[in-house]
């Protein structure tokens, strides 16, 4: 009848055999401790999230600066290609307008 149902001893053995060890863990976390240890853990635990979080910020500031410096990098490069072409586009127009001069006179 279970099978019908979609469920199969595999996978009730499975989620009671989860529901244990999710059982046994938090019982870990809320057994009753004293005063003292309780704090301990929790000033552990604190300066663990605030060591993991210097350091993510700092990772991340490394990266948005490695990625401006690339940026930069890319907008010089794309503005000396664009002065180049414009530049170019000039030299050919006057050198046209000269022509087209010397052909009228």
């Amino acid at each position: 009848m279970d099978e019908e149902r979609g469920f199969s001893a595999k996978s009730v053995f499975l989620s009671f055999l989860l529901g244990g060890i999710v059982g046994a863990g938090l019982a870990l976390i809320l057994a009753p401790q004293s005063g003292r240890e309780t704090r301990t853990k929790i000033k552990e635990t604190a300066e663990d999230v605030k060591e993991k979080a210097t350091s993510y910020i700092k990772e991340a500031k490394e990266k948005i600066a490695s990625t401006l410096d690339k940026a930069k990098e890319t907008l010089e490069e794309k503005k000396s290609a664009i002065t180049k072409a414009v530049e170019a586009g000039k030299e050919v127009y006057e050198k046209e307008l000269s022509k087209d001069k010397e052909q009228e006179s």
